[in-house]
């Protein structure tokens, strides 16, 4: 049987996508309820760390355990990586003592090599260039919250990080139209922008982009590596942060969410990210959900 990788959103299609959040909401009301939901007895996930990490570990973690099942932490300074082990043969030696694999790292060929060598399925915990782990999560919370967001308008601002591209991916298949707004120098890949013209619009004003929008959502502004630029990155998204007054173009049930951790004063507000429509705390909790019900898609199905 052919391996199945989550390498970014475009390994499934729009009806598995819908499927895994549909099932990441009746694997959380099993949670609520205290409904034991073993399915991953005796099966174990090597989960490698190049990057630090709170919400990705933990939620792979408790989900495992939820799930019956195991994980196992590897980082640079405690594995042979750190020695200068190729990934190709770290993938080769995984694969034959556990059931898959989520990998955490800077580049995405990192990602791409692992996959490439493994016989067990490879999720990506995040990349540089993408993190579709989030995005399961933040489809899962406006589902949840409103419905399907088939045909919506969704704003995103700020810089068009591995965040924003997952965001692309998403409105492909999940067909929402998508409004950027990112200063000169900041977008999104190219490739990603040609490729999704006709639902994807690249603007330089955040007011435009969020009119008529349903959903509003930022990342920071200096992602991981790249602190030496912190100080010009300020400077360049000085007209970028979501404010109370930046969300009152969007529409009235428009919902906010953000990754996280986010920096209240630089691309968010604390009055937006602590306001009713702020969905985090919920968006946060999801990532558990919606990756039990991928481990479980991805080794179940």
């Amino acid at each position: 049987m052919t391996v199945r990788h989550f390498r970014n959103l475009l390994d499934l299609n729009s009806q598995e996508l819908v499927q895994i959040i549909a099932r990441a909401s009746e694997l959380k009301k099993m949670l609520a309820e205290g409904v034991p939901h073993e399915y991953l007895k005796n099966k174990s996930l090597a989960m490698i760390f190049e990057k630090s990490s709170t919400r990705t570990r933990v939620s792979f973690e408790a989900g495992m355990t939820q799930f019956g099942g195991s994980s196992i932490f590897l980082s640079p300074s405690d594995s042979q990586l750190g020695r200068g082990e190729p990934i190709a043969d770290t993938a080769r030696v995984l694969s034959r003592m556990v059931d898959a694999i989520m990998v955490r790292t800077f580049s995405h060929d990192t990602l791409e090599s692992l996959a490439k060598h493994s016989s067990v399925p490879v999720i990506n915990g995040l990349t540089d260039s993408f993190h579709p782990c989030q995005l399961l999560a933040d489809m899962q919370t406006y589902f949840e919250n409103r419905d399907n967001i088939q045909g919506k308008k969704v704003s995103w601002i700020g810089d068009g990080n591995n965040m924003c591209n997952s965001y692309i991916n998403a409105a492909r298949l999940f067909d929402f139209e998508l409004s950027i707004a990112c200063p000169p120098g900041y977008e999104p890949m190219q490739s990603l922008l040609d490729a999704n013209k006709d639902r994807v619009h690249l603007v330089r004003d955040p007011k435009q982009a969020v009119i008529s929008s349903s959903l509003v959502t930022t990342d920071v502004w200096t992602s991981m590596g790249q602190e030496e630029e912190q100080q010009k990155r300020i400077v360049d998204f000085t007209n970028f942060e979501v404010t109370s007054d930046l969300m009152s173009y969007a529409n009235n049930d428009a919902i906010f969410l953000h990754c996280l951790p986010a920096h209240r004063g630089e691309e968010v507000s604390a009055k937006v990210i602590d306001d009713p429509k702020s969905l985090v705390w919920e968006q946060a909790e999801n990532r558990l959900h919606a990756q039990k019900a991928l481990l479980e898609f991805l080794l179940c199905s």
